[in-house]
Order: structure tokens, then sequence, then C-alpha cells
């Protein structure tokens, strides 16, 4: 596709004291793989941060130059933020994304290239979390991110990385959730909220029970002041819905606890008659099998079984966050 007919977005990143993670995030924009979508400019604007992230920011700057960096000397909130990059973008379609984020490198081309459609107003991210869930408030995040996954396919639920036209000057400084204002302010003016389930973006959650409760709390209260004073209900405050989407991952749930207690009843059978044989052919027939007779079905090319099998693993975490946390999990153990 010729690079005019391209379509063309503003990027802008979020930060605030992100050095662990901001080279990483402005690696990943720098390569995102665009066929449909081109990046003119990634603007990153740094909320009085007071440790390395701005360096980091200028040491990218000299090495591509649609990275631009707006300093914020108080730290005034993430809408604040993004009424600065609002100032200066240049595109008409906006891509918001926190610096605490990572895409997948072809996130910001599944999300813009939905805009085709003149009555798409707004796209989010499928978030998947890569901490593992080893204990019980990473567990409930990951929860949580599943249940929030199968909302959006229903009802849009967007946050973490959004991508929308530019058909506002800014967000009212009184409103938390940004995002959720972008949301509101299309679906009032009859423009489409589009969920991206391939376009995913990396987190991790809390780790502790009182972060989990500060964020949610937040969360929360942001979304009861945007119904207030706008007449907007997020999908998460749709308590019917939410309510038969979690009844039916429950439901779900209790399927996999079937399904593996007939999958380990089959193998101890199977097990317990591979024994019995064993001691007939020991004991009766007086069988050693050392000419083995061969299990035919198990000769096959590895390394090509290996490879298949980490593609299956791969595509499967765009849609399936366990999936990709179980390949964090590995290069962890692996790393």
């Amino acid at each position: 596709m010729d690079q005019k007919e391209k379509i063309r977005c503003s990027v802008c990143i979020t930060a605030y004291n992100e050095e662990s993670n901001i080279g990483k995030i402005l690696d990943a924009m720098i390569n995102q793989h665009l066929h449909e979508a081109s990046i003119t400019e990634i603007v990153v604007v740094a909320s009085a941060c007071t440790d390395n992230t701005v360096p980091i920011v200028k040491e990218f700057m000299a090495q591509d130059p649609r990275i631009k960096l707006i300093e914020q000397e108080k730290r005034l909130g993430k809408t604040a933020a993004v009424n600065a990059f609002l100032e200066v973008a240049q595109e008409d379609i906006c891509v918001l994304e926190s610096g605490d984020t990572l895409p997948h490198e072809s996130a910001v081309e599944h999300m813009v290239r939905m805009f085709k459609d003149p009555k798409v107003g707004m796209t989010g991210a499928h978030k998947v979390p890569v901490n593992t869930p080893d204990h019980l408030v990473s567990l409930f995040t990951y929860l949580r991110l599943q249940l929030e996954h199968e909302l959006s396919l229903d009802i849009p639920r967007l946050g973490e990385m959004i991508a929308f036209r530019k058909v506002f000057d800014q967000i009212p400084p009184d409103v938390a959730m940004d995002e959720a204002f972008v949301e509101a302010f299309m679906v009032q003016r009859g423009m489409e909220v589009k969920y991206a389930p391939d376009a995913v973006v990396y987190n991790t959650g809390p780790t502790t029970i009182g972060d989990f409760v500060r964020q949610r709390r937040r969360n929360h209260a942001g979304h009861l002041y945007l119904k207030h004073k706008y007449g907007y209900k997020v999908s998460s405050l749709r308590k019917r819905k939410v309510a038969w989407i979690a009844t039916k991952q429950v439901a779900r749930a209790i399927w996999g606890v079937v399904q593996l207690i007939y999958v380990l009843g089959m193998l101890a059978f199977l097990e317990a008659w591979a024994r019995f044989l064993g001691w007939y052919d020991y004991a009766i027939k007086k069988e050693k099998h050392v000419v083995w007779d061969m299990a035919w079905s198990q000769k096959t090319d590895v390394a090509s079984e290996k490879e298949k099998a980490g593609e299956m693993v791969k595509d499967a975490s765009l849609v399936d966050p366990l999936a990709s946390v179980t390949v964090a999990s590995h290069t962890t153990q692996e790393g």
C-alpha cells in the first residue's frame, strides 16, 4: 500500500517514572509491523519524572525524529498529560498508551486499520497480563482481565491502549478515566466503539492485595463520576451482563474440572492396563523386551513438531491470556 494511502496516526505514551519500561515501549513502537497504518509521531508526556525516564527518551529522540518529548514540571494526572498531547498531535487518528505497558508488534496496525470504516470513532486493545498467576493477587488480575476480555467481545470496555479520532480538543480536567470519557464521547455522538482482540498490549497487574484494591477503588470511583456527570455507564457497571459472563466463566471452569477428572481417569486406566500387560509379559511370557515393540507414532521430526507447537501457543496468546502467561513463565525460566 502506498504511504499516502496509509492511515496516519499520532502516538502518545504517558509516563511517570517509567525508566524500567520506557525504552522497551519506545523500541516496540519504532518497530511496529505496519501495513495499512503509519506512525508519523511518537509523543512521550513525562509527568514530573524524578528517575531516568527523560534521559532515556532523549536517547531515543536522537535515533528517531518521530519521537518527541513533553515534560510536565508537576504531576497533574493522566488527563492533563493526554490534553498536553492533544494540543500538539498532528494526525486525525490518535493512539494512546500507558507507559507501564508493552504493545505487541502488530498492536497499532490491528487497531488503526479499523478506522477505514468512517463510522468507527474508537478502538481498543486486548490487555494480556504477563506476570504469571503464581500467587493469589496475580491470579485475581488474570481472572479479572479474562472476564474483561469476554465482556469486551460483546460490549467494548477499553483501556491501557486505545486509538480514537481527534474530534475533540481536550478531555475535561475533572475526569480521571480518560479512556472511558473518550468511549462515552464517541457513543453519545453516534460513532462506533470497537474492540480489537488481536491488538494485544501486555501489562503487569498488582502483586499485593493493597495495590489491587487501590487500583480497583480508583477505577470504580472514576466510572461512577463519569456516570453521574455525563450519563454514561461503562460496560463493567452493567451488573447483569457482568454476572452473566462471570457465570459462563464459572461454568467453563467447572466443565474444565470435569474434563480433567475424565482425562486423569483415562490416564490411570491406561497406565494400569499397560502395567498389567507388562507384568503378564514378564511373569507369564518371560518376555524382557530387549528388542522393543516399536511405538511408531512416536517416530517423527522433533524439531518441526517443536516449531509447530510454538506457533500454536504464539497464536493462542493473541486470544487467550493463559497461553501468554504460560509463554512468559517458560521464557523466564529459560532466561
